[in-house]
């Protein structure tokens, strides 16, 4: 084996390919196909789009897997560990397969160099080919069209809402961007598009491969109640009454496609209404509109969000639980081709002062490189080196009746859950 511990196959890899995004189906199917993957699962869905994949891919593992089904989930990026990215019947992957995983990529790539995420990408499909599990939830990692996770087939393609992000890659508009995110799909393939209004590129797509599509607002829609903290999903014949799992009011729109999505795959009719709203009952995901238990006097809030449509639903979710008596502080730290003045924008009226965080890797950005970036008339109170030096400040300044958000990347949230 080439290396017998994690973070050394772990730092190889980043260094593995010239560069750290070269999107492209021919080395990752190359190696695919030296590796025997095929068949991974008795059933595939597949998870792309814009905001919420990792949420909506949380729903539906832990409701299959409450329903008595074996599953397993691919996902990216990770929080604090790697092996969040992988997950057999809802346990985290542990290192030693995961050094096996990376060594039977190896053997089989040959000369063929691949990226960080590509080579991850096979380790997961090799790993959950093994478990072969009944239902497998795999991520896009970026677009679709030309995502290594394109190369398995889907059973069911969930296409949660599509904004603006990575323009880079994919391109400036909803529409291009549409059109990447629709690669995913496949001719007669069913499809939950979990968008209201989606670009003009993916109901294009959908319509010339054939697909039967549930859409958002459309086919199904979720609702508020006559019992307090409860919802009602509706559909053209079934009705059910759930409680979010996750925090957030966005957390409503990505319940509601999910549960289209299981109807899709499912005969949701042969349950009991109290089986199908029980079995979302645990869902976790770290960081998402998650609150924390800190030594912090404050209300400790942590999202991964970084896009503007990100923000606008982290505003409306400040705003539910904002209190005349509260003041809201928002830690930023971003990296350099998110759109930050866009970002900070959406909070306009709710967020009270704004900290910056410099975020010392690849594209992160300073703390005086994102006030830069911002409107003369956001608040900007202080900027930090280090999560380090923010918390020291928060311990002296803010009070019971405050909230603070830390946002604006992975690598924000991560860095201040290292400095708990």
């Amino acid at each position: 084996m080439r290396f017998q511990i994690l973070d050394q196959w772990l730092d190889w890899q980043l260094q593995l390919h010239t560069k750290s995004i070269d999107l492209g189906l021919d080395r990752v199917s190359e190696v695919a196909d030296r590796l025997r993957i095929g068949s991974i699962a008795k059933q595939i869905i597949t998870v792309a789009g814009t905001n919420g994949k990792g949420s909506t891919v949380a729903c539906y593992e832990n409701w299959l897997y409450r329903a008595g089904f074996s599953v397993a989930s691919y996902t990216s990026p990770h929080l604090l560990r790697y092996n969040e990215r992988i997950k057999l019947d809802m346990q985290m992957v542990a290192d030693a397969p995961l050094c096996e995983a990376f060594e039977a990529v190896d053997q089989a790539r040959k000369d063929t160099s691949l990226t960080y995420f590509e080579f991850g990408t096979l380790a997961a499909l090799w790993l959950i080919q093994n478990h072969q599990p009944d239902y497998a939830i795999l991520e896009v990692g970026l677009g679709g069209r030309l995502d290594a996770v394109k190369i398995i087939d889907a059973d069911l393609v969930h296409l949660t809402s599509i904004g603006i992000d990575h323009q880079e890659w994919l391109g400036d508009s909803r529409e291009k961007i549409g059109f990447e995110k629709a690669g995913v799909l496949r001719a007669g393939v069913p499809v939950v598009c979990n968008d209201s209004q989606p670009p003009r590129s993916v109901l294009d797509e959908i319509e010339r491969l054939g697909c039967q599509c549930l859409q958002y607002q459309r086919d199904f829609n979720i609702v508020e109640c006559d019992e307090e903290g409860k919802l009602d999903w509706l559909g053209s014949e079934l009705k059910f009454r759930l409680t979010p799992p996750l925090a957030g009011i966005h957390q409503r729109q990505n319940l509601a496609g999910v549960v289209a999505g299981l109807g899709l795959l499912l005969p949701l009719d042969r349950y009991e209404p109290s089986a199908v709203a029980q079995n979302f009952d645990g869902t976790e995901l770290a960081g998402r509109f998650q609150r924390l238990a800190t030594k912090l006097e404050a209300e400790v809030y942590i999202d991964v969000g970084h896009n503007h449509d990100a923000a606008k639903a982290l505003a409306a979710s400040l705003s539910v639980i904002k209190q005349p008596s509260s003041r809201i502080v928002v830690l930023l730290g971003m990296l350099a081709d998110k759109e930050t003045a866009k970002f900070v924008a959406e909070f306009e009226g709710i967020v009270d002062g704004w900290w910056l965080l410099s975020l010392n890797c690849e594209r992160g950005l300073s703390a005086d490189a994102i006030e830069r970036r911002l409107d003369s008339t956001v608040k900007v109170e202080y900027k930090f080196s280090n999560v380090e030096a923010m918390i020291n400040h928060a311990l002296s300044s803010l009070t019971n009746q405050d909230i603070i958000l830390v946002t604006g990347s992975f690598v924000t949230v991560e860095l201040f859950l290292q400095a708990l």
